[in-house]
């Protein structure tokens, strides 16, 4: 769900991931139709980011 909302509402995914400031750059970069491509490509890499953290997260906590 959190892919599909990188890709078409790309500033909202960021404030999901808990990275508000990124999600109004974000945004200021999506207003422009030619920075909407650029914003989803850095959208889903911050949630490809978001979720590595996340796995490193659990590794560690269940030692």
């Amino acid at each position: 769900m959190r892919l599909i909302l990188a890709i078409l509402i790309p500033w909202l995914q960021f404030f999901t991931i808990g990275r508000p400031f990124a999600g109004i750059v974000c945004l200021i970069l999506q207003v422009t139709i030619i920075g909407w491509i650029p914003a989803a490509i850095w959208s889903v890499y911050a949630l490809s980011q978001y979720k590595t953290d996340q796995k490193i997260r659990r590794a560690f906590h269940y030692r």
